[in-house]
């Protein structure tokens, strides 16, 4: 049975979800304030977590980088505002995925099984090192060494990398990036896709003017390439 712990401080939302959630057989830990879901977390053991930001006591983006940094239980946020800017900060800071209020049951679920997924069938396989010449990305441990040296990334960059490298050679669209990698499947905010190409390249030690793993083509999007 799917295990939600929503984090809701508006007393209507909260019951009123619980309730929908409950009578679609999914088990909810419903709580108002970000200190209470910190301490849930351990004890009930959520599948995925539905987080409001704006809480009485906390922080939201706070709390999503608290609950981060315990593991990696799915963390989905819940916005006031359709601001694509807000989102990809979310998504950059941890987030799995968001939801824009007013939202159902129905979209949770749909938007919770669809992050679950990405860690179901086939995971063993998504989880595999990859390798491309001395570049060595594991996936579970979201780790990533270049010549024997561990280069730290955040979240965004890790998956970005990953993504490219499982696709070595093939050239993938800014749109297909954004729309696999950030979630925002309209487009837009190719900034943000030249920002963290750019933080990547640096700490590849390469440039864009003298690129070894990532190459730009004009007009199409990015590809990554083995050097060797």
């Amino acid at each position: 049975m799917l295990r939600i712990l929503l984090v809701e401080d508006d007393d209507d939302i909260r019951a009123g979800l619980s309730r929908a959630l409950t009578n679609q057989g999914v088990t909810v830990a419903a709580v108002a304030r970000g200190a209470d879901a910190l301490g849930r977390l351990a004890e009930f053991a959520p599948d995925a977590v539905i987080l409001d930001l704006g809480l009485p006591d906390l922080d939201g983006s706070d709390v999503l980088a608290m609950i981060r940094s315990l593991g990696q239980v799915p963390v989905l946020v819940a916005t006031a505002r359709d601001d694509e800017r807000e989102i990809v900060r979310l998504l950059d800071a941890g987030a799995d995925d968001y939801l824009v209020k007013p939202y159902s049951a129905a979209q949770v679920l749909a938007r919770v099984r669809a992050v679950l997924r990405r860690g179901g069938p086939g995971a063993e396989k998504e989880s595999a090192t990859v390798t491309v010449a001395d570049l060595v990305i594991d996936p579970q441990g979201r780790e990533v060494e270049l010549a024997g040296e561990r280069i730290v990334l955040t979240r965004k960059e890790f998956d970005l990398l990953l993504y490219l490298a499982r696709r070595v050679g093939e050239v993938v669209s800014k749109h297909d990036l954004l729309a696999d990698v950030w979630n925002l499947p309209w487009g837009g905010g190719d900034r943000t896709v030249d920002v963290h190409v750019s933080w990547l390249r640096r700490k590849l030690g390469e440039t864009a003017a003298e690129p070894r793993f990532l190459h730009s083509v004009r007009g199409v999007g990015l590809k990554m390439v083995d050097p060797t």
